[in-house]
């Protein structure tokens, strides 16, 4: 167990909103020193917001119910300035630009390469 200050890594609580269970099931496991959580919807991802803080988000863009910018939008007006980490196919700048005006740290492509994506949520969740 890897501690930070004094929170152990496997205390931070990671919330991904992400529709794709194979992806789910991939982020768990590459970044599984951390306590991982997942909501499929927009809907499910409020619900979890609202229950517990986290430490650091990672959402998809298109969601079967809304719009993952949307939610970063909320996400930052509750939570304030816990990290979150765009994952998305989208490669369009327009979109990566919303991403990044609505209160993301990072948007990253998919498929993501794991090295830079565990290396990205270890630096933000780290340091916040």
């Amino acid at each position: 167990m890897t501690h930070t200050g004094d929170r152990a890594t496997s205390d931070r609580r990671v919330l991904c909103i992400e529709d794709d269970r194979d992806t789910c099931e991939f982020l768990a496991i590459l970044l599984g020193e951390f306590r991982f959580e997942f909501a499929h919807t927009v809907k499910s991802a409020l619900t979890a917001i609202e229950q517990a803080d986290h430490d650091l988000y990672i959402l998809d863009n298109w969601l079967p119910d809304g719009s993952g910018i949307d939610l970063c939008r909320t996400i930052r007006a509750r939570r304030g300035t816990a990290p979150i980490v765009f994952t998305s196919g989208s490669s369009k700048e327009t979109e990566i630009a919303e991403a990044l005006a609505a209160g993301a740290d990072q948007y990253l492509l998919k498929p993501c390469e794991p090295d830079k994506l565990k290396e990205i949520v270890k630096e933000l969740i780290l340091r916040n």
